[in-house]
């Protein structure tokens, strides 16, 4: 078993519900040995730090990326993951997530929920005793951002001061935790959206160096790495020809980048609807960090168990 060094902070215990949760030092230990691990992955070094340990993953929405890295994540710390579908539950049927988090509570060692309400996920983590980590709500995605983080850390090395450009639906909930997060770790934000599209105003105050503006081009100007994500959303399909209409001007394209710093990232969470809110040529590009940002959600998620489960 490989030895690390118990970082300066205690997590033990808690629950990731969103970026918040995490103060500077305890994101950037996050971050340190996800970076850790994946060298450790890389080299064909175990690390059962969970051995003998369970993981509930709940999901009331369809998921590749969150299901595969946090079943994969909790292998190879040395536990076992299991797959419940809530229509499948008794959340199915009727039953509370309250009562649902006292039951798992009895049974698994930590609870990674991907839920439709963010508000069922604080729920769910008041009434259980184990660890809850939100695996995606509508309002926040904190294990996206922890994966895009790291990557970002890759990329370009030290981020106080980087620039980091969004394109897009900015009330969505990768935006959301990519501004918390960023903030935290010193860089500036610019939020590219149309009217009615803008950011939660209460995320944006708490974040720091944030601006929002309607216009694609200032937002990209000098930009280190731009993000975007789709434009519809799981459960807004009964909006689709609107927002296709509203968010036509805010395509992440090779156009759009021209005015991006030399060197700049493309990120986005996936999947992809191409030419909506990205290219081909520009997600398949030499600028696009998609891939690994998929890569880290597994990098990320095993560092964030192993140091939230006691």
């Amino acid at each position: 078993m490989t030895l690390i060094a118990t970082p300066p902070i205690e997590l033990a215990g808690r629950d990731l519900l969103q970026i918040d949760d995490l103060s500077t030092d305890e994101l950037t230990a996050v971050l340190d040995l996800a970076d850790q691990l994946k060298r450790e992955q890389a080299e064909g070094r175990a690390h059962p730090l969970l051995a003998g340990r369970t993981l509930a993953m709940i999901f009331q929405k369809a998921s590749t990326r969150t299901r595969v890295s946090f079943e994969v994540g909790m292998i190879q710390l040395g536990g076992s993951a299991v797959h419940l579908s809530a229509a499948e539950m008794q959340l199915g049927r009727g039953e509370t997530v309250e009562d649902t988090g006292k039951v798992l509570s009895r049974y698994v060692d930590v609870i990674m929920i991907r839920a439709r309400s963010h508000a069922d996920v604080a729920g769910l983590a008041e009434a259980a005793t184990v660890p809850v980590i939100n695996g995606l709500t509508d309002l926040h995605h904190p294990c996206q951002a922890l994966a895009d983080m790291q990557t970002l850390r890759e990329r370009l090395g030290p981020l106080p001061g980087r620039r980091l450009a969004w394109v897009g639906d900015g009330c969505n909930n990768v935006c959301h935790s990519l501004i918390t997060a960023a903030g935290r770790l010193e860089m500036e934000v610019v939020v590219a959206a149309p009217r009615g599209y803008e950011p939660d105003a209460e995320i944006v105050a708490a974040a720091g160096d944030v601006t929002v503006t309607d216009d694609p081009l200032a937002a990209v100007s000098g930009a280190d790495a731009v993000a975007t994500d789709v434009w519809v959303s799981m459960g807004q399909e009964d909006e689709r020809a609107q927002r296709l209409t509203d968010l036509a001007g805010y395509q992440v394209n090779q156009q759009l980048l021209a005015g991006a710093a030399s060197g700049h990232l493309v990120l986005h969470c996936l999947p992809a609807h191409y030419d909506e809110e990205i290219t081909h040529d520009v997600l398949h590009g030499p600028s696009s960090a998609a891939w690994d940002q998929a890569e880290n959600r597994l990098h990320a998620q095993k560092a964030l168990l192993a140091l939230l489960v006691p």
